[in-house]
């Protein structure tokens, strides 16, 4: 199911950053996980190596499940539907009907 993807608006409607909205950087359809700009960061402690000699503390991005996001549409978060317009299959807003 690619319902989401990569650069689209989402808004969190569960966990720690519920309510919040960001853009999709990656999406993994194999375990139905999702990465958003400025979301779910956690801390990472590197040591010093060659690419960082400084080591030092790193904000990352984890991943979140796609059930815990929807799509912006509009700035309203709204429901993923398909439709096929001219033999192409596309996605619609549920609440507008408007294509994505």
């Amino acid at each position: 199911m690619n319902k989401i993807k990569k650069d689209d608006m989402v808004k969190i409607i569960a966990g720690k950053d519920k309510g919040k909205e960001g853009k999709v950087i990656a999406v993994d359809t194999k375990t139905g996980r999702i990465t958003v700009e400025g979301i779910n960061v956690a801390t990472k402690h590197t040591r010093p190596s060659q690419a960082n000699p400084n080591g030092g503390i790193v904000k990352k991005e984890n991943p979140i499940d796609v059930s815990n996001v929807m799509v912006l549409s509009d700035g309203k978060a709204t429901r993923v539907g398909f439709k096929v317009e001219d033999g192409k299959k596309v996605r619609i807003a549920k609440k507008t009907g408007k294509e994505i």
